[in-house]
């Protein structure tokens, strides 16, 4: 039967030369019933996934390795903000890499962390919105000049309006005392998300919001589509966490924030 199921297999195989893992593009299913009704050796699928697991077959998950259709202008546009960020290092005009983080529901819910423990911490059997006290959403600001981080955690959802009143915050308790005579900044950020370039509240709100309350310019480079990991990582930046009056309940989520201390 093992045989019968290998010749079957001839033109089903797929695998990976370097590590010799091979795997089959049809069920277990369709291959019992292939067996039984073409070829009079009846089976089960069970038997059918024993035997492969026998010959060197093994399960396999997707795998995303597939690149989606790239914009012509993508090159340029990171050889733009290249050339950006070495004319504002020339000049010490700050440069902002600012991105929202995974949000955290705040409750008795599991987290991926490890600790030295004698008995593992019982946590909640499900991770319901319903069972949180509140949603975090930590917003972060780096300065890519100073390598300093700056995070500061909201309680409702990330809304243009949010992140510019973090930009906001950065620049009232560190910004203007680092930069006095900066007149502009730069700020980068993915092509999405409440800063994308298509939101318009977001740039109604830093117009209105930051650039007329402080008098500077800002000129804000996205990133092109898909390619939010080649933003500056916070988690590389030594931020200093920030709470607002209305957050001080949610000071326990300072550990799950990537990159914080």
């Amino acid at each position: 039967m093992t045989a019968h199921l290998a010749e079957l297999l001839q033109h089903d195989t797929a695998g990976d030369p370097c590590s010799g893992l091979r795997w089959v593009r049809r069920t277990t299913r369709n291959l019992a019933d292939h067996l039984t009704d073409e070829l009079n050796l009846p089976v089960s699928p069970r038997t059918v996934a024993r035997l492969l697991r026998k010959i060197g077959y093994s399960l396999r998950v997707n795998r995303k390795c597939l690149p989606s259709t790239s914009p012509a202008e993508r090159n340029s546009q990171f050889e733009f903000i290249a050339q950006l960020r070495q004319h504002c290092a020339r000049n010490n005009t700050p440069v902002l890499s600012i991105d929202t983080k995974k949000k955290e529901l705040i409750g008795n819910f599991r987290n991926p962390g490890v600790a030295w423990e004698a008995e593992p911490v019982a946590v909640n059997d499900h991770d319901f919105r319903s069972h949180a006290e509140g949603l975090a959403v930590p917003h972060g600001i780096y300065d890519t000049l100073a390598n300093r981080g700056f995070v500061r955690v909201g309680i409702s959802s990330d809304t243009p309006s949010f992140a510019v009143d973090n930009l906001d915050a950065w620049w009232r308790c560190h910004g203007r005392a680092r930069y006095p005579d900066a007149s502009s900044l730069v700020i980068l950020a993915d092509c999405g998300g409440s800063n994308g370039y298509r939101t318009r509240a977001w740039k109604y709100c830093l117009q209105h919001s930051f650039c007329n309350v402080h008098r500077i310019q800002v000129t804000v480079a996205h990133y092109p589509a898909g390619c939010s990991k080649w933003n500056a990582p916070l988690a590389v930046m030594r931020p200093c966490l920030q709470f607002p009056p209305a957050e001080q309940q949610f000071r326990q989520i300072r550990g799950r924030i990537t990159g914080c201390t």
